[in-house]
C-alpha cells in the first residue's frame, strides 16, 4: 500500500521570503489489533509491515512465542458503517490451545506513536515475565563494530530521507550485519515490526544479536528487547533509569549515546570485548 507517506501544501518561508512547496509528509493512521475477534490495543502507526506490528506487539506482550502459535493474521471490516476494509484493523488467530491474552492487558486508551504503555490496566502487566533468559547469551559484542550501527541504519532509512519523520529500529547480528529495519512514527511500533519479522521467519528468541534504535531507549523498548530474547540494545540517545534498571536486572547489555567511536555502558558492560588502548582492531 502506498500509504506510508502523504504529500501537502507548506508555505515556507526563507529570509523573509515565501514560497509554496509540496511537502512529504509521514503517515499516521490508527491500527487496532484484534486477538481471536476481541480487541486488544490501538496502536498510532505508520502503515506498511501491520502483520510485523500486531506479531510483535504480542511476543512484547508475552501472548506468544512462536511463530507456529499463530494460525492466521488478516485485515478484516474497518469501523465504517459500509463495512469497507481501512486496512487499519488487524485480527490475529491463534493456534488452537494458545491461551488467549489476559483481560488486563488490554489497554483502557489508545496507544499514541509516541508511548506504548499509555493506558495499561496494570503496572504489574507491564513487568512481563521473559520466556528466555538474555544474561545467558554467550554472544560478545566488539565496540568497534557498534560504533558502525548508527550509519549502517541511517543510510538504510529509506522512508526517512523522504520525510525526516520517522523513527527506525534495525536488528543487527554481532558482526554488524543487517537483518532487518522498519521504520515508523513510533518507536515502539518500528522495533515490534522488527521481532514481528523475526517471529514470523522463525528467529526468536534473537539469540546472538544486537537491536539498534535511532531515538532515546526507554523501559519499553528494553522490555520488548528482553521479551524477544535480544541480549544486547543500542540507542543514539539516553535511557531512562527505569530502562537502565530493567537491563541490569535483565542482564541485557544497555549502550546509549551511540554515536561514532563514543558510546555510554550503562548496563552489561562485561558482555563488550575489552581491548587496550594499543590494541587495533582486526
Amino acid at each position: 500500500m502506498g500509504r506510508v507517506t502523504s504529500r501537502r501544501r507548506v508555505v515556507r518561508i526563507v529570509d523573509g521570503v515565501r514560497s509554496e512547496p509540496v511537502d512529504t509528509l509521514a503517515a499516521e493512521e490508527p491500527l487496532e489489533i484484534r486477538v481471536n475477534g476481541r480487541s486488544l490495543v490501538i496502536t498510532m502507526r505508520t502503515p506498511g509491515d501491520d502483520f510485523d506490528l500486531a506479531a510483535g506487539f504480542l511476543v512484547s506482550e508475552g501472548v506468544v512465542r512462536a511463530g507456529t502459535e499463530i494460525a492466521n493474521i488478516r485485515y478484516c471490516a474497518g469501523a465504517t458503517a459500509d463495512g469497507v476494509n481501512t486496512y487499519n484493523v488487524v485480527d490475529v488467530v491463534l493456534a488452537p490451545g494458545v491461551a488467549p491474552p489476559d483481560p488486563s492487558l488490554e489497554r483502557n486508551f489508545y496507544t499514541t506513536s509516541s508511548c506504548g504503555l499509555c493506558g495499561k490496566a496494570s503496572l504489574e502487566a507491564v513487568r512481563t515475565i521473559a520466556a528466555w533468559s538474555v544474561r545467558d547469551d554467550p554472544v560478545r559484542i566488539d565496540p568497534a563494530v557498534v560504533s558502525t550501527l548508527p550509519d549502517t541504519l541511517r543510510n538504510a532509512q529509506r522512508v526517512f530521507d523522504r520525510t525526516g519523520g520517522l523513527h527506525a529500529a534495525g536488528l543487527f547480528s554481532a558482526d554488524g550485519r543487517l537483518h532487518c529495519l522498519r521504520e515508523d512514527v513510533g518507536r515502539h511500533n518500528a522495533v515490534d515490526k522488527v521481532v514481528g519479522w523475526a517471529l514470523r521467519n522463525s528467529r526468536v528468541p534473537l539469540r546472538g544479536t544486537v537491536l539498534m534504535v535511532s531515538g532515546r531507549a526507554s523501559f519499553e523498548l528494553v522490555q520488548k528487547a528482553v521479551m524477544a530474547g535480544v541480549p544486547a540494545l543500542a540507542a543514539v540517545s539516553a535511557p531512562s533509569s527505569l530502562a537502565a534498571e530493567l537491563a541490569e536486572d535483565s542482564g541485557l547489555t544497555l549502550i546509549g549515546f551511540l554515536r561514532g567511536a563514543s558510546m555510554n555502558v550503562y548496563a552489561g558492560a562485561d558482555r563488550l570485548v575489552r581491548r587496550d588502548r594499543t590494541e587495533a582492531p582486526a
